[in-house]
């Protein structure tokens, strides 16, 4: 059985505070693309994984896809599988491609082993496996709170726009960006920037990663202003970086060597 886990980019993105266990409280928008991975289980002798595509920067056992097995493990009665994973979301890129991997290998493993397990707990056994999980069991526009797990559906549409993501071959880790932010709350409720239209968005629509992460790297600054200097109705850094994203009215051409660069049209 085969699925395809998507990435997603982040519309806004606040750090508001810090909390007792280390973790910070963000508010953000999630929103599905359709950057995809390829996952596939079958039956085995014995449990395996085999990843192909974009080299991976972590060992195998320490892959998402086989924690978040693991994790159901714990609860539920698996059979011995194969597992295939081709990477075509970037690592280290703020797209959530190791977070959608591990959601996807819960929702694959509940279909293929016919656990009957609601979306609900899905929802509650992906948050055990990392903090932007729960987003894909339903994989639809939410704003997230909390650490990013508390999700609230959203009305919102980027059809009939155009979207460029650009990831040059740099890499953040979660840890150094949070570092290098002053939590606060934001002037304005995201969910009323949001409500406004795309071609507002350049005025109001902020990640607090980018200040700190473009001193620490311009080049990812350089990035979103060609962007915009292309005819980006709106650009931005994508969750924590490294990669950044552009919204436009029409398809462009765009020239980015060395960096990683795909194009599609939102759903």
């Amino acid at each position: 059985m085969i699925c395809f886990p998507n990435a997603k980019i982040n519309l806004g993105l606040h750090v508001v505070g810090k909390r007792p266990d280390g973790y910070h409280n963000i508010e953000t928008v999630f929103y599905p693309i359709p950057l995809r991975d390829a996952l596939e289980v079958v039956h085995a002798d014995k449990t395996s994984f085999t990843q192909s595509g974009i080299r991976p920067d972590i060992a195998p056992e320490d892959n998402l896809v086989m924690k978040a097995l693991h994790v159901l493990e714990e609860k539920h009665t698996l059979p011995p599988l194969a597992v295939y994973l081709k990477k075509n979301i970037p690592f280290g890129a703020g797209l959530g491609g190791g977070s959608a991997d591990a959601a996807f290998m819960l929702k694959l493993l509940n279909t293929f082993a016919k656990l009957n397990i609601g979306d609900g707990e899905l929802e509650e056994t992906a948050a055990t496996v990392g903090a932007d999980c729960p987003f894909f069991i339903r994989d639809k526009p939410a704003l997230a709170t909390g650490t990013g797990n508390v999700l609230e559906p959203l009305p919102l549409s980027l059809r009939g726009y155009m979207l460029y993501i650009v990831k040059p071959d740099v890499h953040i880790s979660t840890r150094e960006a949070y570092s290098l932010v002053e939590p606060a709350n934001p002037a304005f409720p995201l969910l009323e920037i949001i409500s406004r239209p795309v071609t507002e968005w350049k005025e109001h629509l902020v990640n607090d990663f980018e200040k700190g992460i473009f001193k620490r790297c311009p080049v990812i600054g350089k990035i979103k202003d060609e962007l915009y200097a292309r005819g980006a109705v709106y650009a931005s850094m994508s969750g924590s970086g490294s990669s950044v994203f552009g919204l436009f009215q029409a398809a462009t051409a765009l020239h980015f060597p060395g960096c990683f660069v795909w194009e599609g049209l939102p759903e």
